[in-house]
């Protein structure tokens, strides 16, 4: 076992644990005081019900060796089984800590995709959504993604995305952002607009969210730096160029804002650098630095506008995950196509460095396949507990607010005067 790597993921995991918080925080403030709670108890909860769902057989079914590509073993790994052994190592990594690493992608991804039915959506429905998605969706596509042939066992088989396909994805541009995304396009179109649909949404709390944006750009080093699984110059390079990106976004999402409207906003600078975070987490071992930071001014300045599609074609998005996600991870990784330097750790040189068209292929599949499984199989999950249990609360409950109507429990305790 390498103690040095070991110390290092340690470190990352606490980082990743960071976001839950973060993204709580993040998602919180920026509702009504009125559903604030509600918010912020659905990222708990995703969390809670992916991390039991990894340990029975979440790990199996994403790195477990594989069915045609596509799907791992349900049983090879199942409850954790022949992982837990001092000697069982991913070049010197305890494959129990790099199995806690990658439960807590699978966690904050689900969690994700909670931004776009704020205010409206039943908890135990959310909580439904969130078990048959990770099951469905995640531990599927991330097998895609994330398991190369002969990681976890020597002979074990992967994803048609990592080993077939070949596509560029660092840290989850695709399993995670993208996939997240286009969930939240469907099950947004599936669970229809809020009561206050058309009205200027207003957060209920800058500071929390900006304050959330903050934990989430530290915990991105350990999701991006981390999933170099060592202490090492790609880590290094890697945090790098996840820092600059965000950089780059924050400023180009603040000065789209003040020319397309006048002001400059708290939750436009949180939305820009976490845009930033999702563009880069395919490509921050792709990329030089500058490309860095062309990245990220890219994302930032697109997803401005795309958060706006949703008053154009009409589905609710409330906390704006398919501009920002979707979107951002789309740009993320096509630009991997463009931008990519053999320099770099993912020694792949895209279209402006000599490559040619190959790359840009590779990952334009992989977006689009990502996209279109996460997306139907959401609709069809979304629409079935529609039919089933319900999963939109009432018109008098959204009135009142769901933190007082499922809850009971108010995010605030003001003291009368």
């Amino acid at each position: 076992m390498d103690t040095g790597t070991t110390a290092f993921m340690l470190c990352c995991i606490i980082g990743l644990t960071l976001m839950i918080p973060g993204l709580a925080l993040f998602y919180g403030g920026m509702v009504s005081v009125k559903s604030s709670t509600n918010m912020m108890m659905m990222t708990f909860g995703a969390v809670a019900i992916v991390g039991v769902l990894w340990v029975l057989f979440g790990f199996s079914m994403t790195f477990g060796t594989s069915y045609g590509g596509f799907v791992g073993s349900f049983t090879e790994f199942a409850g954790m089984k022949n992982l837990t052994e001092p000697m069982t190592t991913i070049d010197g990594l305890p494959i129990s800590l790099f199995s806690l690493f990658q439960a807590l992608f699978a966690a904050i991804t689900v969690a994700l995709i909670s931004g776009a039915v704020a205010d409206r959506m039943k908890f135990g429905a959310w909580m439904g959504f969130a078990t048959l998605w990770a099951v469905l969706v995640y531990f599927p596509v991330a097998h895609w993604v994330f398991a190369f042939d002969g990681v976890v066992t020597e002979n074990s088989t992967g994803g048609w995305i990592a080993n077939k396909l070949k596509a560029i994805d660092f840290a989850g541009g695709t399993a995670v952002h993208i996939n997240a995304g286009a969930a939240a396009l469907a099950v947004a179109i599936v669970l229809g607009k809020s009561a206050s649909w058309g009205q200027l949404r207003k957060p209920h709390n800058v500071p929390l969210t900006l304050l959330g944006a903050g934990l989430l750009w530290a915990g991105w080093y350990a999701f991006n730096g981390g999933s170099a699984l060592a202490a090492g110059n790609s880590a290094a390079i890697v945090m790098v160029t996840t820092f600059v990106a965000t950089c780059a976004a924050t400023l180009a999402w603040i000065a789209v804002e003040k020319i397309k409207d006048g002001h400059v906003t708290g939750v436009g600078a949180a939305s820009g650098a976490i845009t930033g975070l999702v563009a880069i987490t395919p490509a921050c071992g792709a990329v030089t630095p500058v490309g860095a930071i062309i990245l990220g001014a890219i994302a930032g300045a697109v997803c401005v506008y795309a958060v706006g599609l949703k008053a154009r074609f009409g589905y609710d998005d409330s906390l704006d995950v398919v501009g920002v996600h979707l979107v951002g991870g789309v740009i993320g990784t096509l630009l991997i196509g463009f931008l990519a330097s053999d320099t770099m750790p993912n020694a792949t040189n895209g279209l402006f460095y000599g490559g040619g068209f190959d790359q840009l292929w590779r990952q334009a599949v992989a977006a689009g396949a990502v996209m279109a499984f996460s997306f139907t199989v959401a609709f069809i999950i979304a629409f079935a507990l529609k039919k089933t249990v319900g999963i939109r609360i009432s018109p008098d409950d959204e009135e009142k607010g769901i933190d007082a109507a499922f809850h009971r429990e108010a995010s605030y305790e003001l003291a009368s005067a």
